[in-house]
């Protein structure tokens, strides 16, 4: 679709707006947004079109859609699939070898735990391999609940970062503000970047982490937006 409008607005539903008319979603549902700060930032992807629309460009207006017409009609559905990372999550599994690879997921991963350990009050079984090792119940329980309890929007913005970094452990801590982005990023990309110094970068291999990056970045400011 080319671009049609000349001037993008909010108005005082926070609905984006294209020469006063309402932007829709694939729904057909007015684009209402839950802060200002996160229709500001909306209606300025829909200023930065220039002649055609190109929804890579347009993450956040993307994630907004999500919330609206995948997420608002069952939020529990949704946030049940994304609890479900934490039966198997990034953190629990660590290298066999070599010992600085061991040392430096040690380093970057037991400080996630930690922290979720003392925010939810939980227990974590971690194990070397790929072998699947079950987490308790009640850990299992206690972390749906934190997913089930956030609405539709930080929902959609929760979901990217999850499947991105494959661990629900960074994206609560993400969702929470418990750290720094570069360093959950960081975290998460142990592995990839340890082999990048060990065997060299491959290009194919650095740019689908880049586009990973672009899409984790864009849940982020979603989240901030919300905050």
């Amino acid at each position: 679709m080319k671009r049609f409008w000349t001037d993008v607005g909010v108005d005082a539903d926070r609905v984006v707006t294209l020469d006063g008319r309402p932007v829709r979603t694939p729904g057909r549902v007015p684009l209402a947004l839950p802060t200002d700060a996160l229709a500001s930032a909306i209606a300025g992807e829909w200023r930065a079109v220039t002649e055609t629309i190109d929804p890579r460009t347009m993450p956040l207006t993307g994630m907004a859609n999500a919330a609206i017409d995948r997420i608002a009609s069952d939020p529990a559905r949704f946030a049940t699939g994304l609890a479900a990372y934490g039966e198997s999550d990034l953190l629990y599994y660590r290298a066999e070898t070599p010992d600085p690879l061991i040392e430096r997921q040690l380093a970057a991963w037991d400080p996630w735990l930690g922290w979720a350990r003392q925010r939810y009050d939980v227990h974590f079984e971690t194990t070397a391999g790929i072998v699947h090792r079950a987490q308790p119940p009640a850990t299992l329980t206690r972390l749906s609940e934190a997913v089930t309890a956030l609405d539709p929007f930080r929902l959609a913005g929760l979901s990217p970062i999850v499947t991105i970094t494959g661990s629900l452990i960074i994206g609560l801590a993400t969702i929470e503000g418990a750290g720094d982005p570069d360093a959950l990023w960081s975290a998460a990309h142990v592995d990839e970047l340890w082999q990048a110094e060990v065997w060299g970068e491959d290009m194919l291999a650095a740019q689908a982490l880049a586009n990973k990056r672009r899409d984790y970045d864009a849940a982020v400011a979603f989240l901030a937006a919300l905050a």
